[in-house]
């Protein structure tokens, strides 16, 4: 089944497991350690960030690392994009109509 993005971010265990993993590569266990929940429940919210193609894991020796594809957060930025315009219009209109208050 292929996931959006949008559904990796979600949930906060998943959002903090993409914070943890964005500054260097963690095996399971590792990430596991910071949550107080089962390594299975981090298994499983791996599995769907694997999905959405955000995470990367390599095998080395007898251990999976995984890693952020930093890149693939690009398409939320992109996204994003978007609503950042339309806020900074409605901020810069507000800026019009208090300096013609000022100005009165």
């Amino acid at each position: 089944m292929r996931r959006d993005i949008f559904q990796a971010i979600a949930d906060p265990t998943r959002r903090a497991i993409i914070a943890l993993i964005a500054v260097h590569s963690m095996t399971p266990n590792a990430i596991a350690e910071n949550f107080n929940t089962s390594r299975q429940s981090i298994s499983k919210h791996l599995r769907i960030l694997s999905e959405c193609e955000l995470i990367h894991q390599e095998q080395q020796g007898r251990e999976i690392y995984y890693s952020l594809k930093i890149e693939k957060m690009k398409e939320i930025d992109e996204w994003l994009e978007q609503y950042r315009n339309i806020w900074e219009n409605r901020f810069d209109q507000l800026d019009d109509v208090l300096s013609k208050l000022k100005k009165n």
